[in-house]
């Protein structure tokens, strides 16, 4: 048995105290720890409750860091224990100090899912697969996040589906109805919209074309086809004319007439 002989503030933390063992520095420990404890002078230590004193003071570290961490904005449970584990706090202590953050309810995957979703949808304009995604690499379980994404209204999607797929059509003009088309739903898709709701986008969306639109498009893509390719033989140059329009979504029949067109021209 060791006997604590003395006990000072650590200078540097005034939360913090050293505990002296017979004459020499042992260790410190967190005031709550030494209140927990009864750690005073005079007192006799086992090996054992010298062992459960500085694995306390461990977990109050641990929480210390936690809850720092937490100050900035809401963690979920994963994120809590990356955390720690890049701080370098040891795997026996992470499910005590798991414990007491519960206990003190600074962990609540429900709540960190239902604020996530809530803030994405009113400030980005994310589908939710990607959301669920993001949720998944933060370590909810699936039936939480399916509950989370719950508070996503289907009128909020087709909203934000319809504002991007618009902002695309915007941005491409150049584009062939059919090829437009293409990559709004493609877009969608990748922004964490479903199949279906990226089909539903596409029916409020103005892509559509009428002839001279269309026609436009065309010409814009197949004059930097006819520079690039002009100065090949005549039945090399229009397979390779033909290939790039037709890629780019223009009819067999839009194809001819711009090639007769601008055979004409040569």
């Amino acid at each position: 048995m060791a006997v604590i002989t003395s006990i000072s503030v650590k200078k540097a933390q005034e939360t913090r105290y050293h505990i002296f063992l017979d004459g020499e520095y042992a260790f410190s420990v967190d005031e709550e720890v030494l209140a927990r404890f009864q750690l005073k002078k005079g007192k006799s230590i086992s090996e054992s409750e010298m062992q459960m004193i500085l694995q306390e003071d461990e977990i109050r570290k641990g929480v210390h860091l936690a809850v720092q961490f937490l100050s900035y904005r809401m963690r979920s449970k994963k994120e809590i224990i990356d955390y720690l584990e890049r701080k370098g706090v040891e795997a026996p202590f992470i499910d005590g100090i798991l414990t007491k953050l519960s206990a003190y309810h600074y962990i609540d995957d429900a709540a960190y899912a239902n604020a996530y979703v809530r803030t994405q949808v009113q400030t980005t304009k994310k589908g939710p697969n990607v959301i669920k995604q993001e949720l998944q690499v933060k370590g909810i379980h699936e039936q939480q996040i399916q509950q989370s994404l719950s508070l996503y209204k289907d009128e909020q999607i087709l909203e934000h589906a319809i504002y991007l797929g618009e902002k695309l059509v915007r941005k491409h003009q150049q584009l062939s109805e059919r090829a437009l088309k293409q990559k709004i739903q493609h877009h969608l898709m990748i922004k964490g919209y479903s199949e279906d709701q990226a089909v539903r986008a596409l029916k409020e969306i103005h892509y559509q074309k009428d002839e001279d639109e269309e026609w436009e498009a065309l010409q814009h893509h197949g004059l930097k086809a006819h520079k690039r390719y002009r100065h090949l033989e005549k039945k090399e140059y229009q397979m390779k004319l033909k290939q790039v329009l037709y890629r780019k979504g223009f009819s067999f029949e839009q194809i001819e007439r711009f090639i007769i067109e601008v055979n004409e021209s040569r």
